[in-house]
């Protein structure tokens, strides 16, 4: 099940659970749009991965207690901001190369 990580992992900045910012690697590497699209240009710092948009989980019991109440959001922030030098570096052939493919 999803963490659903409360923060991003470099800047910091809250993302709610329903969050439509979030963004995360296969892994959950966990950032915001914006630190993915210009900061880590879709290239995971940790695995090397792409990212796609954090599933929001419903908010209501629709069926079967799946819902934010019974499964909540994680709240360990993992504030890790990504060395910019050092991943420009690890990034540079990666981010030519579409996720699917790495």
């Amino acid at each position: 099940m999803l963490e659903l990580r409360p923060t991003c992992e470099h800047c910091n900045k809250p993302l709610l659970p329903d969050s439509p910012e979030a963004r995360i690697c296969s892994y959950e590497c966990t950032f915001c749009a914006t630190c993915v699209e210009s900061v880590l240009h879709n290239v995971c710092p940790d695995c090397g991965g792409g990212f796609v948009p954090r599933l929001i989980r419903p908010s209501k019991n629709w069926k079967g207690n799946n819902y934010l109440g019974n499964d909540p959001a994680s709240t360990t922030v993992k504030h890790r901001p990504v060395v910019l030098t050092t991943h420009q570096t690890f990034a540079a052939t990666l981010k030519t190369i579409p996720p699917e493919k790495r």
